[in-house]
């Protein structure tokens, strides 16, 4: 049951929506996230290094732009990037990464317009919190609070699925895997540190975010780069497998499966939207309580996070696993990758991805609970955030001890609906997201940009 209404929600209508929402906003902002992607670069990325008050907030209720980034890519780095790519390639074929890469430059677009309307539209309660993202457009911007709420819902869902009983599931599958660590004691763990940090409020998440994702990321990139190097003969077949299956090209023959082609699809596209959750709203969420006041710099700030988070380090992974030539037939999810990394670790793969995988997912828990409380905020006021909270923790225990299956199904579903109304309300209200070059790069160009 839960697969046929995971096929219904995930059909032709679905990627069409997405698809046609991210080429137009990619045509109308004249391809600016490939034609002026290092100017993107200069003002995200870089600017780390340059400007402090990218780094910090003196707001108690607000969080610097790094931590924005850090916290969005918490959210969204999670076992997508490992187990989801895996899972991709299993059920969908090397085929499906190229159609991940095309999730990926479309929701460049659809997260940039996401960022910069929930910041254009972001409002204070009388608590002095922001309410931002879907529930701040869809309700002020386009004057439809049914359709907030609807959002508010779907987004709440989602937050118990793919933000808190996928990632459970993976860190006590890995656990179990590697250090025969009951699923129930790991989730009970991982349930007390989740609630420790969580009632510390977006401060904290900010906090704990910023030290774990820019370790792991590198971490995470270096020894992927390092398997790849290994194999690096290995690399033109691997690409060669990935743009054949895309389009059902057979490597025997030539001949094209339009079977192969439908399945690389979706799977690509399902999970290339389960990466980076462009087309969700969640990441707007999260923007929205930034300190920064300027829309067209967080809608840049969202482009930056899906590159790093889709087309670096799922791509990598999915050359090790195709450079490696794993076995795709006798190994899944986080076990194809495990098989795939000790081509260059060795007994230690195991080890390695296991605990990439722990805080990976760990940090999306903790990233998605703050896009539910928001929900939860919005619907029903302050006074129900705390429930919120402690079901979220309860969660985590049962979504450890689910079977893996179950937990991607629903993810997927709660994803899908989460999409519908954010996605409307992108499409209703595109005459009010501003071109970045007529806003900003105009304003801030200097002498050395081009």
């Amino acid at each position: 049951m839960i697969e046929t209404l995971n096929n219904i929600v995930w059909g032709n209508g679905m990627i069409f929506l997405i698809l046609c929402t991210g080429l137009y906003l990619t045509l109308k902002m004249k391809l600016f996230q490939l034609t002026h992607f290092r100017y993107i670069l200069k003002n995200t990325f870089f600017s780390i290094f340059k400007d402090k008050d990218t780094t910090r907030s003196n707001d108690k209720h607000s969080i610097s732009q790094f931590q924005t980034l850090s916290t969005a890519l918490a959210a969204t780095m999670g076992t997508g990037n490992i187990v989801g790519v895996a899972t991709a390639i299993s059920i969908g074929g090397a085929g499906a990464i190229f159609w991940m890469w095309i999730s990926a430059f479309f929701g460049m677009a659809v997260i940039y317009a996401e960022n910069a309307l929930g910041t254009t539209y972001r409002y204070k309660n009388d608590k002095n919190q922001w309410i931002g993202g879907p529930l701040a457009y869809l309700d002020k911007g386009l004057g439809c609070r049914w359709l907030a709420v609807l959002f508010a819902v779907f987004c709440t869902l989602a937050s118990f699925g793919m933000g808190n009983m996928a990632q459970a599931n993976s860190i006590s599958s890995a656990m179990h895997s590697t250090f025969n660590i009951s699923p129930l004691a790991t989730g009970i763990i991982v349930a007390t540190l989740v609630g420790i940090i969580i009632i510390g409020g977006i401060k904290r998440i900010g906090s704990i975010t910023q030290m774990l994702i820019p370790i792991l990321s590198i971490l995470y990139i270096s020894a992927a780069i390092f398997i790849i190097i290994i194999n690096f003969n290995n690399i033109p077949n691997a690409f060669s497998q990935i743009f054949r299956g895309a389009f059902g090209i057979s490597a025997i023959g030539g001949g094209i499966s339009g079977a192969i082609v439908k399945r690389a699809v979706n799977i690509g596209l399902r999970r290339g939207v389960f990466s980076n959750e462009a087309g969700l709203g969640s990441s707007a969420l999260l923007h929205s309580a930034s300190d920064a006041n300027t829309p067209e710099l967080q809608g840049m700030w969202g482009i930056f996070e899906v590159f790093v988070d889709t087309i670096v380090c799922c791509t990598l992974t999915a050359l090790v696993i195709l450079s490696t030539g794993s076995n795709l037939s006798n190994f899944n999810g986080v076990n194809l990758v495990i098989k795939a990394f000790e081509n260059g670790f060795g007994q230690y793969a195991d080890i390695f991805i296991t605990i990439s995988i722990l805080l990976f997912a760990f940090a999306t828990l903790i990233g998605w609970s703050y896009c539910g409380e928001s929900a939860i905020r919005f619907i029903f006021g302050e006074s129900a955030v705390k429930y919120y909270k402690l079901i979220f923790i309860f969660i985590v225990i049962i979504g450890a001890t689910s079977k893996l299956s179950i937990a991607w199904t629903i993810s997927d579903i709660f994803n899908g609906l989460m999409a519908i109304p954010n996605l409307m309300g992108i499409l209703l209200l595109n005459c009010k997201i501003k071109m970045p070059s007529k806003r900003i790069i105009h304003k801030h160009k200097d002498n050395n940009y081009k």
